[in-house]
């Protein structure tokens, strides 16, 4: 009896092989995944990816294998076509599959021959960028699966009788990720190694278990770029190790531009302090000590070969103008702009003596000052160096440098974009549509500003809407629309409510504009946890001492009430939208919209009550003041409730490190506030 089933099986699977299906697991059999010798670690660490999603999906895994003689009836074959032994056998298996690949960046082509699942890829990352898609498209698993907590779905059997993916070179050439103002990701775990800084923010590294996890998220939106942490320092093996990593996963490696060749102000002082010398960060006093500093540094970085994508620039300590840390710095525009003129220059003569490549790819970015010296034509740079513009922060437009200066028809131009940023924001919560993404990459494309793309993304997880809209549009720009992908990722998310929750999200984005006419914006989190505080504390003066309203209250009500509005219009949505999901659907909602509604309307709640606790106090009404004050704790008690509702599960430590919007001072000021009116009340 058991030969006979074995045998009725051997038949079954010769008929699929035969009518040509592909069949990669299934309770009779699982495909094996063939990475040739000749192929990089990075391509057999994205095979290890298909192989753990297979066996989430199914309980089963294909077997990993560098032979074709060593794969069985149904296999897939990775194969990178700069790579002679991986093309040779894509030549053998399919003569001519490839053709149309060779010598082109990034491309790739998936298809089904026979009984096998052909993976060609114009290079390594071509390879691994098919893969992903296929694994996306074919196995429905979210790119972004890890961050928004949404597991791929379990089926027995993963069978097709037909594959076929192709994608030619992508519109922007270098797409990548800063990791920045990263404090919840740091301490969500804490095995990742302390930093060297001196600075309120990034104590600690972040753990290797959650920078893979950024990585292989980046890896499967078809991103090629990353600075994988703010003021990484190679000096600290443990802050090393998040570049190693990244390479390991053939990710190119890039420097914040704070940080030309890897050098911070931080790392500059820890530098010198470790040779017994106090040097302070002034390059008009030491030219030749940071020279040198640069040079050391250069060299740390050239080990990464291939992949790294210099940086260079002149600022100063923490992301602010090299004139606040050196006083000797020209007065001038002028003046200044020729100082950083000639630090690129000295900088770019040391990465052409320790990077062996003809031409090495290398950036600078204008953000702030630089956009405002290189509209005033006060900066030159190096030849072969790309100019990267930067939005005028928060990812809403493009600064006047961008429209206004005349490109150099031999030098390449790209684009520095906020997802987040602390400061204004957005940081716990999103803030930027995919509309508005859209906007600034149109005129991007339009100006043939493709070069290079560089996001700022924070903690990842509040923004995987965001990001994900994003790196579709930067692979392949003219087959995106904004309204088209958002009615997609709803369907793909919430099913037969796809059309509720696509009204919610476009309700949700519309409370960051202030003026939907024009698309000025209104006051994002970070903006408002800023004012907020600052009213707080007038207000707490006001108490103590009785001194005057400085007329703020009255301004941030006008612009507070309409967005309070909306938001709780928002609120109920999702409410009444939730009651009729679950699962990983409900979940998601869950974790991606009613826990940032809950944070973002009672950080607005609370800067509310102190402002009207403020007015009250103008009008003399202690106790609507005191009742105001007192009313700050339910909008506390609200923003923790957004934060317990997100931190479910493996997220349950996500905010710790809540540092750079630090939540928690409102309950201190609250505290304070209280105190005041009672101490008043007594007086």
């Amino acid at each position: 009896m058991m030969k006979h089933m074995i045998s009725i099986l051997a038949v079954w699977s010769f008929s699929i092989a035969a009518c040509g299906a592909f069949e990669l697991a299934s309770p009779m059999q699982t495909a094996s995944v063939l990475v040739p010798a000749s192929e990089p670690e990075c391509v057999r660490l994205a095979a290890e990816d298909l192989v753990s999603d297979t066996q989430k999906i199914t309980s089963r895994s294909p077997a990993i294998v560098r032979r074709l003689e060593d794969c069985g009836v149904g296999s897939v074959v990775l194969a990178s076509l700069d790579r002679p032994e991986s093309a040779a056998l894509l030549e053998q298996l399919a003569p001519g599959f490839g053709d149309a690949l060779k010598g082109k960046w990034e491309a790739y082509r998936v298809e089904t021959v026979g009984s096998r699942l052909l993976v060609a890829g114009s290079d390594e990352r071509g390879t691994m960028f098919g893969l992903y898609a296929f694994i996306e498209k074919y196995l429905g698993v979210d790119p972004l699966a890890y961050w928004a907590s949404r597991p791929p779905q379990p089926q027995a059997t993963l069978s097709w009788e037909r594959v076929r993916i192709s994608a030619d070179e992508p519109t922007f050439r270098y797409r990548g990720w800063f990791i920045n103002d990263e404090d919840l990701l740091t301490e969500f775990r804490l095995d990742g190694g302390e930093r060297r800084i001196d600075y309120p923010y990034y104590h600690r590294v972040i753990s290797p278990s959650v920078s893979a996890r950024v990585f292989e998220a980046a890896l499967r939106l078809q991103m090629n770029l990353i600075i994988p942490s703010s003021f990484v320092d190679l000096r600290n093996p443990a802050e090393a190790r998040l570049v190693e990593d990244a390479v390991r996963r053939g990710l190119f490696v890039t420097m914040h531009h704070v940080e030309p060749l890897g050098v911070s102000a931080f790392g500059f002082g820890n530098f010198w302090k470790d040779r017994g010398q106090n040097v302070p960060f002034a390059i008009t006093q030491q030219p030749d000590k940071f020279r040198e500093i640069w040079l050391d540094y250069a060299q740390r970085w050239a080990k990464f070969g291939p992949q790294v994508i210099w940086q260079l620039g002149l600022r100063g300590i923490a992301d602010r103008p090299v004139w606040l840390a050196d006083p000797n710095v020209p007065k001038s525009d002028a003046g200044r702009g020729k100082l950083i003129s000639d630090a690129m220059a000295a900088q770019w003569e040391i990465v052409r003596s320790v990077d062996r490549r003809a031409q090495p790819p290398a950036t600078t970015t204008l953000w702030m000052e630089g956009a405002g010296l290189h509209a005033a034509g006060h900066l030159t740079f190096p030849e072969g160096v790309a100019v990267i513009f930067s939005d005028n922060s928060p990812g809403w437009e493009l600064q006047d440098d961008f429209y206004n200066v005349q490109r150099e028809p031999d030098r390449a131009y790209g684009i520095y974009y906020h997802h987040q940023l602390w400061g204004s924001g957005p940081h716990l919560v999103q803030g930027v549509s995919a509309w508005r993404t859209h906007k600034i990459f149109r005129e991007a494309v339009r100006r043939g500003s493709t070069h290079y793309a560089m996001l700022n993304v924070s903690n990842i997880r509040e923004f995987v809407l965001g990001l994900d809209a994003s790196a579709r549009m930067l692979r392949d720009f003219a087959a995106f629309d904004p309204g088209e992908f958002l009615t997609a990722w709803c369907e793909q998310r919430f099913g037969s409510e796809a059309k509720a929750a696509e009204d919610l999200y476009r309700k949700h984005f519309s409370t960051f504009l202030a003026d939907p006419a024009t698309g000025k914006r209104a006051m994002l989190d970070g903006e408002w946890m800023h004012a907020g505080v600052r009213l707080a504390k007038g207000l707490a003066a006001r108490l103590h001492k009785g001194v005057p309203s400085d007329g703020t209250a009255a301004g941030l009500l006008r612009k507070l009430h309409p967005q309070i509005e909306i938001q709780y219009a928002v609120g109920v949505g999702a409410q009444e939208l939730a009651g009729r999901l679950e699962g990983n659907a409900r979940e998601f909602l869950e974790n991606n919209l009613i826990a940032q509604h809950q944070i973002m309307l009672g950080l607005l709640c609370w800067v509310e009550h102190v402002a009207e606790a403020d007015a009250a106090l103008d009008r003399g009404d202690a106790a609507e003041a005191r009742r105001r004050i007192e009313a700050t704790r339910e909008a506390t008690a609200l923003i923790a409730a957004g934060k317990a509702l997100a931190s479910r599960g493996e997220f349950a430590d996500w905010y710790r490190g809540d540092r750079k919007m630090n939540c928690a001072q409102l309950n201190e000021w609250t505290a304070k506030l209280a105190a005041a009116a009672a101490s008043r009340r007594k007086d």
